[in-house]
């Protein structure tokens, strides 16, 4: 029994170690807490400075920068909600495109796909996340753009009474074009995290779902996407994240026209491809504008990650639960 109470270096308790031998310890929890701290102290760092530099066009135009519609830089007028919206609808068409097809993408890996190839399938979307974003464009300019053309302007005389499709001739560049590239760059890291959350359906909540005579397709609909639903939600937030912040494949497909386009194939402009294209050669409070366009997209970027952390620990806590969603299958009175 002492020999089990004591410890192996001569013979010394773990409880009564030495203040000496506990200092690795301790220097190592310090170094992680600097490190932590660090992060925090950059990212505070980064939107002091923001504000500091965006401050001449916020004391000019006040809020009117947000939502005024008019930026002009012959002119000395800098109002940024068309970048706003193009950065809205933009990323709104990638989430409406890539969420679907990245979580049935993770439900054939997880559920469908046979074991063997689940690793090879799983690799090849996750590769898409290794492609330069660069490279996402061209295809856009030289593949996308042209051969869709044709296809736009049947969609958009075909459904002119749907507000924001129809009413305009498509253009060769648009928000459509924007937000599909985008919609296929988020898909891996959509697809990686709903993977992993629909991996933590508990095998029992699914077998008592196919006891109970389900179908497969009945089975993932009333076990496996209601207790996963909160983390796919916080994946498709990060997709989100992502998709706000993209800059150099937009750039090459959207049209850099700083207007709000009256439908869905016309031209626009987005906070970050305002930033990359004028940026080299601002002056004044032109520098300021992109400066105040680089906080506005700050700041909408934190709040959407904010949220999809949340969605995604809410979702993992749930998965470690006993009590999932699907664990009532019975109780819950839906029909299979």
């Amino acid at each position: 029994m002492e020999a089990s109470a004591t410890g192996v270096r001569g013979g010394r308790s773990a409880l009564e170690r030495s203040p000496l031998s506990r200092l690795p310890d301790q220097v190592m929890q310090w170094g992680l807490s600097a490190l932590a701290a660090l992060i925090l102290i950059l990212l505070a760092y980064f939107f002091i400075r923001l504000i500091g530099q965006s401050g001449n066009v916020f004391s000019k135009y006040g809020l009117s920068f947000v939502f005024g519609n008019d930026w002009d830089v012959s002119r000395n007028i800098y109002h940024g909600a068309a970048l706003v919206v193009g950065t809205l609808i933009t990323s709104a068409i990638a989430l409406i495109i890539g969420v679907p097809v990245a979580v049935a993408t993770a439900l054939f890996i997880n559920e469908l796909c046979p074991r063997r190839l689940r690793g090879p399938f799983a690799l090849l979307v996750d590769l898409l996340a290794a492609v330069p974003s660069v490279v996402y464009g061209l295809w856009g300019v030289f593949v996308l753009c042209p051969k869709l053309l044709p296809a736009e302007k049947w969609f958009a005389k075909t459904f002119s009474f749907i507000p924001f499709v129809g009413g305009g001739t498509p253009t060769l560049y648009n928000y459509f074009i924007a937000g599909l590239i985008l919609a296929i760059m988020i898909l891996p890291i959509v697809s990686a995290i709903a993977r992993e959350v629909i991996s933590t359906v508990p095998a029992e909540h699914k077998e008592a779902a196919l006891a109970l005579g389900a179908t497969r397709w009945e089975m993932i609909r009333i076990a496996v996407l209601p207790y996963s639903r909160s983390g796919i939600t916080g994946g498709a937030m990060l997709g989100l994240g992502r998709a706000l912040g993209e800059t150099i494949a937009v750039v090459l497909v959207i049209g850099n026209a700083p207007v709000i386009g009256s439908h869905l194939f016309s031209q626009g402009y987005t906070l970050a491809a305002v930033i990359a294209n004028e940026f080299g050669e601002a002056t004044g409070i032109h520098t300021s504008a992109l400066f105040a366009a680089g906080l506005v997209l700050f700041v909408l970027t934190l709040i959407v990650n904010i949220i999809a952390r949340g969605f995604v620990a809410r979702g993992t806590r749930g998965a470690r639960g006993t009590g999932g969603t699907g664990i009532g299958l019975a109780a819950s009175g839906g029909e299979i």
